[in-house]
């Protein structure tokens, strides 16, 4: 039986470049069903998605991320191309990024815009270059894996990966939670060079730098802490640590040297500090052990998944 690919559309409000996306995927992956995700847009996108033969369904909880994963659970296919509706990504590189995951070579692949620089010359909103680069940054210095591109919204995944991936946001932090995700579960990884273009005349950018920044730097937290418990609480640990020492060290040589602690309430924080500290380091020896058993867990689901 020949291998089935979905082509996975989230749209809010892109009356201006849904036809064209629609008919340029028809026509890399001929043999692909195209699914629009409407998510209660106010204009004609549902309607021209239909007319140009997308198979459009409707998502009514707000946010990118409560798309993906109403996506997730509906749609069953080999390989899934997860791509923005706003005419940014070329719809040629489709079979470069499906290929690999068909082939049994790889679990996600992601369009990457940053490294050819094409990214650079068209974007051209303040700071989203920076905080691309910041999130690369932190995902690095955590897990330990160097993405070419953290925040593309163009990617292809296994069915493996798709059935099993449970998506915890609720917008545009997706991008982020797949990339980590795909790292700590050691799925395997590939980077395919795209050419990025901005968005068309009259098209409208969704995303907000500040607020969708500092929500894709929580998510990178809350992830930090659910994946990685222990370096998490180990990190608490030596701030406590390092603040009781800073505060008790002092009142302990006094003591030693006059044998009295006229600072008692300075004592008492540096006493208070340590024991928070203790009390960190055994949280995440306690989590991490929780971490492992899910770990396995969730290994035994992938395998059941691949059974099928």
């Amino acid at each position: 039986m020949s291998q089935t690919i979905a082509v996975l559309i989230p749209c809010y409000n892109e009356a201006v470049t849904i036809a064209k996306v629609v008919d340029d995927f028809k026509t890399a992956l001929p043999d692909a069903d195209i699914y629009v995700y409407d998510n209660n847009s106010t204009d004609d996108t549902a309607t021209i998605a239909r007319q140009h033969g997308a198979i459009v369904r409707f998502e009514p909880r707000q946010g990118k991320g409560n798309v993906v994963r109403q996506m997730f659970r509906d749609i069953n296919a080999d390989c899934y191309l997860m791509v923005d509706g706003d005419d940014t990504y070329p719809a040629e590189s489709a079979r470069a990024l499906c290929d690999p995951i068909l082939n049994g070579f790889a679990d996600m692949t992601i369009g990457d815009r940053l490294s050819n620089g094409t990214y650079a010359e068209e974007n051209k909103r303040a700071f989203h270059g920076f905080g691309n680069n910041l999130v690369r940054i932190m995902i690095k210095w955590i897990y330990g894996y160097g993405f070419d591109d953290v925040m593309t919204g163009y990617r292809a995944f296994s069915r493996s990966f798709v059935k099993t991936f449970p998506v915890l946001s609720e917008g545009f932090q997706i991008e982020t939670e797949l990339s980590i995700h795909a790292v700590d579960r050691r799925w395997r990884i590939l980077d395919i060079p795209i050419v990025y273009r901005d968005r068309p005349e009259g098209s409208r950018s969704k995303l907000n730098t500040v607020s969708d920044g500092i929500k894709v730097i929580m998510m990178i937290g809350n992830l930090f802490k659910n994946y990685r418990p222990l370096k998490f609480f180990c990190i608490i640990t030596v701030l406590f640590f390092l603040a009781g020492g800073a505060l008790g060290l002092p009142v302990i040589f006094e003591f030693i040297r006059t044998g009295l602690v006229p600072r008692l309430p300075t004592a008492l924080l540096a006493a208070a500090l340590m024991f928070l500290s203790g009390l960190s380091l055994a949280t995440g020896l306690i989590l991490d052990s929780v971490a492992k058993m899910e770990r396995k867990e969730w290994e035994l689901s992938v395998y059941r998944e691949m059974e099928h």
